[in-house]
This record gives structure tokens, sequence and C-alpha cells, in this order.
């Protein structure tokens, strides 16, 4: 039970840590402002994130809060599995159950090896290595805008419209 509570408490908490570290984020970067991802010099007019860009994005997560409550009020079930709507039977077990769509990835890493540790293991490790991606790049252009493969593909991309 003590597990459950502080469970609900992290789950509870964590949003507003997440909101408290974007403000202290958004803080930072109005007093230094921006890096440039490209490494080179912009000469360009530069337009104020606020209130140009903060009245975009109000307006945008206005629109968006519409259409959810939408959904939400007037088709609560549109978005439902239907396998919700089954009576339960608590002396069965489905045999069809298998994760939401955003755990797929850590279900089909933890089924594909037999051993239980080596599968958390596994999935520890596909975790870390996207942490670890970020420190492995040393060039001084952040961008992929002037890479060999990028301008293939958007050539490739132009030609195939």
């Amino acid at each position: 039970n003590a597990t459950l509570t502080r469970f609900f408490a992290f789950h509870f908490l964590f949003p507003f840590v997440i909101a408290g570290v974007t403000m202290v984020h958004l803080l930072f970067l109005h007093q230094t402002g921006s890096n440039n991802p490209l490494g080179l010099n912009s000469g360009g007019d530069k337009v104020p994130f606020h209130p140009y860009f903060s009245y975009k994005d109000l307006l945008g997560f206005a629109v968006l809060l519409v259409v959810l409550a939408t959904i939400a009020l007037f088709t609560p079930n549109l978005l439902g599995d239907p396998d919700n709507f089954t009576p339960a039977d608590p002396l069965v077990t489905p045999p069809h159950i298998k994760p939401e769509w955003y755990f797929l990835f850590a279900y089909a890493i933890l089924r594909s090896i037999p051993d239980k540790l080596g599968g958390v293991l596994a999935l520890l490790a596909s975790i870390l290595v996207l942490l670890v991606v970020p420190f492995l790049h040393t060039c001084k252009l952040r961008g992929l805008t002037f890479r060999p493969l990028s301008q293939f593909l958007f050539w490739a991309l132009i030609a195939n419209v």
C-alpha cells in the first residue's frame, strides 16, 4: 500500500516538477538568448519570442483544447478500445492482452529475451542509448542541413513530388 501511495504522489507531483523546470528553462533562455544550431552567423532580422510566438502558441493551445473538449464531451467513446465494453470475467484471463501503443517497444524487448534480468537490462540499454547519442556528436555544425545524406533525401523528395 505504501508503494501505491508513493507512486500516486510521484504521478501527482511530476507534472508540477516539469512545469517548474520549464519555467526555469524559459527564464534562462530569456536571460542568455538561444544558440544557433547551424553554427553559422545569421545576420537577418529577428522576431522576438514574446508577444508574437507566445500568442501564436496560446491560440494553438486554445484550438487544441476546444477540439479535445468537444471529443470528450460529445463523443466520449470515439477513441476508446472496444474491449472495454466486454463484461469482465474474473475466472478467465483473455488471451489477447497487450500493452498500449506507447509501451509496445518495451513489451517487444521484454518478450524477445527469455531471461527476465536480461530483458530488463536490454530495456534499460535501449533507453540509455537514446540518452548517450547527443554526446557522440562532435561536429561543429549542429544541424543536418549541409550533410550529404540530408541533401540527397531532400532532393529525392523534391524529385518525387
